[in-house]
């Protein structure tokens, strides 16, 4: 093997089979295993990149001399290719963010974490279309104003699908079915932009396989072809800090969950390196389908683009709201509330920034507090220019997406990470038992989310309208609150607790009780 790269702690090698394959209908992974010197051992996946060109992408942890062996016992490489040894020096680029290892789950089962057990805040922005449609030269700069926004991840989906059906030159992921026919050159326009995700320390969340509509390969491949498909996506760019999302969009609650189940199964085995979830439809909740799977890891879900009193009280009284009591305990993530700029389903209004907000701090503090996805309309299509994303006309018309860098959604967002980045986050657990009265109960635009520490150091509480908020103190005295402005970012003063507050104006605020 030949290592033509390292970049950031992966290595990239690259392989040559007797034959060339020449329609991608053949065997498109081989699996190889590395192992340093201190015998420690990595498992990753050769993949074909056209022609006789086989390409290996491995994270090594180490430095130093790694042997390697590779499962391909149908002739596929000469003997002595399929074994060898590679030295791994220290990387040139390592982001800090990404530097301690794979993402995981906490041991509390509430939110992630990275490889030296420091909590990581899922903060991330929609970018289905970006990674498909973007000049590396314009989605580098997306990346760039994204981190220092503050987000921590971005969204995209990695095949054609429903709003991209073939790339610039007219090409798909794959053709054909029974087998379905890779196509290396579509994913080779794609890498440079995925490894850009990490190199501006983002993690990729990933959908191997949108499923929403019958245009979509997770809704009309054959199951071997979606394992097919899925394998080869986890091969080429598994070795990065990556999510998986397996389903995009997709309907995969009660008997149509098994389908999932089994290519879950089939792909990641009893677990995988990179964390796994499934991103459903809206307001489809799924839990309970994938809860007893080894190889998931985090509930996502949608709370979707509506503004009925029905659509408001599933988000903050229904499933997110419950379900976290649920064991085993597994981080709950909204992948998918109201995107700005992106017209209502029920009221045809455009969601603005006040409406983003709300939906995303509605969604931190009514579940145990792990991140959460922002959105805009002429980001998540990557529109260059203004106009209705393609085949979504329900939508609305959408901005072109560099209108979107610097929305007062996006400000917004950045206030947020700056509140939560203050606060021991990954501790807070919701707490509705601090408010006397819920104005909710009676319409659910007004509902008030509360959270307070496991500690009970301290609380959060979010309301949507201004007013007086009456806080119930049976088991907990704490002794002074902050105003916080989710507009602006500006603190208020610390003063003095007691039992009923007052916001300083009508808008949304949030506020923190302190000891």
């Amino acid at each position: 093997m030949k290592i033509i790269r390292q970049d950031c702690g992966i290595i990239e090698g690259v392989l040559k089979s007797v034959q060339s394959m020449a329609d991608g209908s053949g065997d498109v992974v081989k699996e190889i295993e590395f192992v340093s010197g201190e015998g420690r051992v990595v498992k990753a996946a050769a993949f074909w990149d056209g022609g006789r060109t086989w390409r290996v992408r491995a994270a090594l942890p180490e430095v130093g001399l790694w042997d390697y062996r590779v499962d391909a016992r149908d002739g596929c490489f000469l003997p002595e290719q399929m074994a060898g040894s590679i030295e791994v020096s220290v990387p040139e680029t390592q982001h800090p963010t990404l530097s301690p290892g794979r993402l995981r789950v906490a041991a509390d089962g509430f939110h992630l974490e990275d490889g030296n057990g420091r909590p990581f805040f899922y903060l991330a922005d929609t970018a289905w279309n970006g990674v498909l449609k973007a000049k590396l030269s314009d989605w580098e700069r997306y990346l760039a104003v994204r981190k220092e926004q503050g987000f921590t991840a971005v969204q995209c989906v990695l095949t054609h699908w429903r709003s991209f059906p073939a790339d610039e030159l007219g090409e798909k992921a794959f053709v054909g079915e029974k087998p379905i026919r890779i196509n290396p050159g579509f994913f080779q326009r794609l890498d440079d932009k995925v490894a850009a995700i990490n190199r501006h320390g983002l993690v990729a969340a990933l959908v191997l396989l949108w499923a929403c509509t019958e245009k979509d390969p997770g809704h009309y491949l054959p199951e071997e072809d979606a394992v097919r498909l899925a394998r080869y996506l986890v091969a080429r760019y598994g070795a990065y800090r990556v999510i998986w999302m397996l389903g995009g969009d997709g309907d995969y609650r009660g008997g149509k969950a098994e389908r999932w189940r089994r290519i879950g199964r089939a792909l990641f085995g009893d677990n995988s390196s990179n964390l796994v979830t499934m991103h459903p439809g809206g307001q489809h909740w799924v839990a309970d389908e994938f809860r007893g799977e080894s190889w998931f890891d985090f509930v996502s879900y949608q709370s979707g683009h509506g503004d009925s009193d029905e659509h408001l009280r599933w988000l903050v009284e229904g499933p997110p709201a419950k379900d976290w009591v649920n064991e085993p305990h597994r981080p709950i993530i909204n992948q998918e509330p109201n995107y700005e700029a992106h017209h209502s389903y029920h009221s045809k209004r455009t969601f603005e920034a006040y409406e983003v907000r709300r939906a995303l701090y509605w969604s931190l503090l009514v579940s145990p507090t792990a991140g959460v996805t922002y959105g805009h309309h002429g980001i998540w299509p990557w529109m260059e220019e203004p106009g209705v994303p393609l085949d979504h006309p329900e939508t609305g018309s959408a901005p072109s997406w560099y209108k979107g860098l610097d929305s007062p959604g996006a400000v917004s967002v950045t206030h947020l990470k700056e509140f939560f980045s203050a606060l021991e986050w990954w501790t807070l657990r919701p707490a509705p038992e601090l408010l006397e009265t819920q104005p909710g109960d009676a319409n659910p635009a007004r509902f008030i989310a509360a959270a307070k520490a496991e500690t009970n150091d301290f609380a959060v509480v979010y309301t949507p309208v201004g007013g007086s908020i009456p806080i119930r103190c049976k088991d907990w005295q704490p002794g002074v609150y902050r105003w916080y402005n989710p507009r602006t970012g500006e603190w208020g003063a610390k003063m003095q607790f007691s039992d009923s507050l007052t916001t300083p104006d009508q808008q949304d605020w949030v506020l923190w009780i302190g000891r």
